[in-house]
């Protein structure tokens, strides 16, 4: 039997027109597939689900015999993030088609979300993070390679953009103050800006850099004029943060989106406003800044002893 969701590429297509990106647009595409691969292997109709199909659904995540949109098996069990993810998608798209007056077998709102472990949220100490930030001058043995990563972590801790955002920067985005504008994710709109010690080693990193690409930080290879357009691939990255982590014997976890959720807890832990630091992350909403500020053990600890009514 074949076994389609009737109205998905409207639905897609709604998407779009809405201004979604179109990375946004692929993962909601992709997600819906796999309730649809779902459907196809157990063998029931769009119009005969009911509450026990969810709960198979459901199941049918968790395992490791679901068919990923490419139609392989899924080799990794999900965890509940991207089961929620999944589970988003398809309400979203009930949603829509209930918008447009089709009818549907299940309400969305019969679709509930999985429930969550909130793992205590673990930050590396200052000085980890800074050994960090300036291991690719101790470990790079091409000047190149060490300048250019340099700039980049720096520039990482310095604004706490997104790694994607950090990649994708051109020269043109950088004002003379150090101030960076960026379209991030939801192609929302703000500013970030530059210490002046990561101003110093973007100079540095430029200095030697010689190409008319517009983005700023590009591959070594991207220095000949046929592969202008190329840029740092965030495995690349993320691949040299954690060799640098092992060869300085790190053993919390640090990764390039560390190093944003560093930038915001120490802000926090110095006393800055949770209202500034969610412009600076770029975040809609505030409850997700709240996060990093109370993910501080330290700050935790200074709340308690300034504001407990018995303190003395």
């Amino acid at each position: 039997m074949k076994i389609f969701l009737p109205l998905k590429e409207d639905y897609l297509l709604n998407l779009k027109s809405n201004n979604y990106s179109d990375e946004t647009v692929y993962n909601y595409e992709r997600d819906i597939e796999v309730f649809e691969n779902f459907l196809r292997d157990t063998g029931v109709a769009f119009d005969k689900i009911d509450k026990k199909t969810i709960l198979n659904y459901k199941a049918y995540l968790i395992s490791r015999d679901r068919q990923t949109p490419k139609a392989g098996k899924g080799l990794i069990k999900l965890n509940a993030f991207s089961i929620n993810r999944m589970l988003s998608a398809l309400r979203s798209y009930l949603k829509f088609i209930i918008q447009m007056d089709y009818i549907s077998p299940i309400s969305p709102t019969n679709i509930e979300l999985v429930k969550t472990i909130k793992k205590h949220p673990r930050v590396s100490e200052f000085e980890e993070v800074v050994k960090i930030i300036e291991s690719p001058d101790k470990f790079e043995k091409d000047e190149f390679v060490a300048r250019r990563n340099r700039a980049m972590l720096e520039i990482l801790f310095s604004t706490g953009m997104r790694i994607s955002e950090l990649l994708n920067l051109k020269k043109e985005q950088i004002d003379n103050t150090g101030r960076i504008f960026i379209r991030g994710k939801g192609k929302k709109e703000r500013f970030v800006y530059l210490t002046e010690r990561a101003q110093k080693h973007i100079k540095d990193y430029l200095g030697i850099r010689d190409s008319d690409s517009a983005y700023l930080f590009i591959p070594l290879r991207g220095m000949n004029a046929h592969n202008k357009d190329k840029k740092i691939s965030a495995n690349y990255l993320q691949e040299r943060v954690k060799r640098y982590r092992e060869l300085l014997e790190i053993n919390i976890p640090l990764s390039c989106h560390s190093i944003r959720h560093a930038f915001a807890t120490y802000l926090a832990e110095n006393g800055a406003n949770p209202a500034a630091i969610q412009i600076l992350l770029g975040h809609e909403s505030l409850d997700t800044t709240t996060r990093y500020v109370h993910a501080s053990d330290r700050y935790a600890e200074d709340t308690h002893k300034k504001f407990h009514p018995l303190k003395k």
